[in-house]
């Protein structure tokens, strides 16, 4: 297993994490998988014998199920692990029982601390942006955990660009500790990430989680043009994480996939998650599953490096037009472009591609 440097943190995280949000049994959402405590432990067991040392989680998972039974199967080895944990999400029916308030933030860390059996979380996260709360106070809020010690590193999810910016200006004024890391939505069906929050990610040092980088199951080669739909599976519901727009988009992307699958003898799933592995400012990939099996081929992705040609033909396969102002300086700016400036506008990368448009 292969650790990698959180941010600019001195902390070190496999780049492969374990994802919980499907421990909780009947609790969990049926979509993600329903994981009893026996299971649980056993996917755990099989985590840290693989080298995995990030365990992610919310206080919102499972309706709260998620965290006490990380917690349980956890016991007696705490110190062998590293736990992440968010707060934002609505935990109960009050009015102060939701956002990034300082009283929601406090009280929520508490609970969180009870539910994972433990003293300290490694890695608190904000789940999503409030535009209720003043940064100030919520910055000031998960300040104070750090400084109490409850808490060892602050991150967020599901920002913005300019949302992370802001937040990185405001603790740097007032002296806060800062986020060093970001968790976020990115596949090679989705890559709109690239075009901001990586990037800034890599200017200002944070460290990226990337969570459902298999995009919910559409990647593994379970869906396929002209193939019987999959009984199992989110997509079979009103699942919308990520939506879908464009189902001849993900034929293509799946297509390039499972045509370097076969070609390297790997599952598709390896491919896609190797991709992301290959990417400037990717730090772990958070993965979950139903089954055994599921989470032992995803584990073996850190063995997985993709060839310069297998990367190109999934980037072909997968482009995606440059949004305003991005393709406005490809044209004209670049002469001024750095290497990491060009590799997000997908200028050197090898490929016939010139990223202004598929």
């Amino acid at each position: 297993m292969e650790y990698r440097t959180l941010g600019r943190s001195g902390l070190k995280v496999s780049i492969m994490a374990l994802g919980t949000a499907n421990f909780g049994g009947a609790a969990a959402d049926a979509r993600w998988g329903q994981l009893e405590t026996a299971d649980a432990r056993r996917f755990v067991d099989i985590a840290l014998e693989e080298g995995v040392n990030l365990f992610d989680t919310a206080d919102v998972y499972s309706g709260g199920a998620s965290e006490p039974m990380l917690g349980e199967v956890i016991s007696g080895r705490r110190d062998e692990l590293l736990i992440s944990t968010k707060v934002r999400f609505r935990s109960g029916p009050g009015p102060n029982d939701v956002g990034l308030s300082r009283h929601h933030i406090i009280t929520n860390c508490e609970a969180s601390l009870r539910r994972l059996h433990t003293d300290w979380i490694d890695l608190y996260q904000v789940h999503e942006w409030d535009g209720m709360t003043p940064l100030e106070e919520t910055l000031e809020a998960l300040d104070d955990l750090v400084r109490t010690g409850k808490v060892r590193y602050l991150g967020c999810s599901n920002y913005a660009a300019w949302q992370l910016m802001k937040a990185l200006g405001v603790a740097e004024r007032q002296g806060f500790d800062r986020f060093v890391s970001q968790q976020i939505y990115y596949s090679v069906l989705n890559r709109e990430a690239e075009h901001e929050l990586l990037p800034a990610s890599v200017e200002e040092g944070l460290g990226n989680l990337i969570w459902s980088p298999l995009a919910g199951g559409l990647l593994t080669g379970k869906y396929r043009r002209d193939a019987p739909t999959p009984r199992v599976g989110r997509h079979l519901s009103d699942w919308r994480e990520p939506p879908i727009s464009d189902w001849e988009h993900v034929y293509d992307v799946v297509d390039a996939i499972v045509a370097v699958a076969e070609s390297r003898g790997i599952t598709p799933a390896q491919v896609a998650l190797s991709y992301l592995l290959g990417t400037p400012g990717v730090t772990s990939l958070i993965v979950g599953a139903r089954t055994e099996t599921q989470l032992k081929d995803n584990l073996a992705t850190s063995d997985v490096v993709l060839e310069r040609d297998e990367r190109e033909r999934l980037d072909r396969a997968s482009a995606m037009p440059l949004p305003y102002p991005m393709w406005h300086q490809v044209l004209n700016a670049y002469d001024r472009m750095r290497p990491i400036d060009r590799w997000f506008a997908g200028l050197d990368r090898g490929s016939e591609s010139d990223g202004i448009g598929r």
